[in-house]
């Protein structure tokens, strides 16, 4: 009887939206994990450590520029798309329209790297890698991850990017084996995902119904509009979090921004836990705060209170096992890496503190207190960490990014308080 109890409940929490949306968002970040971990000791011995430290800066540059491609769109498109799961024709409209506004983005940003290259002669370190690297704008451009989330089916698009992501591996180790090939490591990458992407997208069109229309400029001017918050929100987080390798480039060389770069490739991506969690649970979260707020915050205090524990468990780990994860990455003993490794594993846990706030934030639409944090905390994380940076290096800077994860949830939490403190005493309370 027990068992059988314990069956029915395990299938239905197994077939509710937001338990299927993480798992399967798990998935993705899973294989983003893997790949990364079996790629870095690749690229190291192939291009050397400094080479991987400037293809690392190129990355940030362009991942920096793909926040414009982007435009708020990965958050505000799939709740679109959700609203006309059932209307094809509303569907198509939005689908092509988002998809027109992405792709004239990412021209403009090439055109951006290209007139700063070849006209300004900026970037000089890295300038080819760079260059090769813009192929990444377009495959952010045509990546319909918000379109599947917005739809709620995950699956597909978890494969494909499990396929993407082994199509880069197989370049990686077919094509790179020295350090003058070090220009084509992001372009593989963006490469592998244009691939996938123009599959996904005939997937779209073909078996869902999905049509495409010329753009309605029109509604595109009013979407960038309506997204501007969201895009300076999403570009100061984004400057706050990965900004911090564009940083140091200025008061180091390029075998330290290696070593610096091993170990933040390793943090980020366990940093991208708490922004999973967030994107998984938003759209059950909206529709709780909709329709039974009492159900909102017991959901969100379930939420928290797991997030916070898997936090610690992260933290913890990769404290402990620093030295063996630089060995196996870089297949020696970097003590530099080794030391920064060892800060920067509090970053995942002191992210997930601030978890609650920002689903808050998203489910309010308070997207202007969302600009004022986001905002507040990029000035803070720029003036602490090049002054920390210029005086310390790189264990300065490893201090400014664990200070603005913390410094970002007091900021969030004494706007939310300000602006809705039954809303904060609800949840924390």
């Amino acid at each position: 009887m027990f068992e059988k109890i314990s069956f029915l409940s395990f299938s239905s929490l197994i077939r509710n939206r937001s338990i299927q949306n993480f798992l399967f968002l798990a998935v993705i970040q899973s294989s983003n994990v893997l790949i990364s971990i079996i790629s870095m000791p690749l690229l190291i011995q192939g291009i050397g450590v400094d080479q991987f430290g400037l293809v690392n800066l190129a990355l940030s540059v362009i991942i920096l520029l793909n926040i414009v491609v982007g435009f708020g769109y990965n958050l505000s498109a799939p709740k679109e798309v959700a609203t006309n799961q059932q209307d094809k024709e509303a569907l198509s409209h939005v689908v092509s329209n988002v998809f027109s506004s992405k792709a004239l983005l990412a021209f403009l940003c090439t055109l951006f790297v290209f007139i700063a290259v070849f006209g300004l002669n900026l970037f000089r370190e890295y300038q080819m890698i760079l260059v090769f690297s813009v192929l990444l704008l377009f495959s952010e451009a045509t990546l319909p991850l918000w379109f599947f989330q917005g739809m709620e089916k995950m699956k597909l698009i978890s494969i494909a990017n499990i396929f993407s992501k082994l199509l880069f591996l197989l370049g990686i180790v077919l094509f790179i084996h020295s350090p003058e090939q070090s220009k084509w490591v992001n372009f593989m990458l963006g490469l592998s995902g244009i691939s996938i992407n123009v599959f996904l997208l005939t997937y779209i069109h073909t078996t869902l119904g999905i049509r495409v229309y010329r753009p309605e400029f029109s509604a595109i001017w009013q979407s960038l509009k309506d997204n501007v918050l969201l895009f300076f929100s999403n570009m100061a987080s984004h400057i706050s979090i990965n900004g911090g390798l564009i940083i140091l480039s200025f008061f180091s060389v390029a075998e330290t921004l290696g070593m610096y770069s091993l170990a933040e490739r390793v943090v980020m991506v366990l940093r991208l836990f708490p922004a999973l969690i967030i994107q998984a649970v938003f759209p059950n979260a909206a529709k709780l705060y909709q329709n039974d707020l009492p159900a909102f915050f017991s959901f969100m205090k379930n939420v928290y209170l797991r997030v916070l524990f898997v936090g610690i468990l992260i933290w913890a780990g990769t404290y402990l096992l620093a030295d063996w994860i630089i060995e196996i990455l870089a297949k020696e003993r970097l003590e530099e890496s080794i030391v920064y490794l060892k800060i920067l594993a509090a970053v995942p846990f002191v992210a997930c503190i601030n978890v609650a706030n920002v689903v808050l934030l998203l489910v309010t639409d308070l997207k202007n207190l969302l600009f004022k944090a986001s905002w507040m905390m990029c000035l803070y994380m720029i003036i602490v960490s090049s002054i920390l940076t210029s005086i310390f290096g790189g264990v300065g800077l490893c201090y400014a990014i664990i200070s603005t994860e913390l410094v970002v949830f007091i900021i969030c939490l004494i706007l939310l308080y300000r602006k809705n403190p039954s809303l904060v005493r609800g949840l924390y309370l």
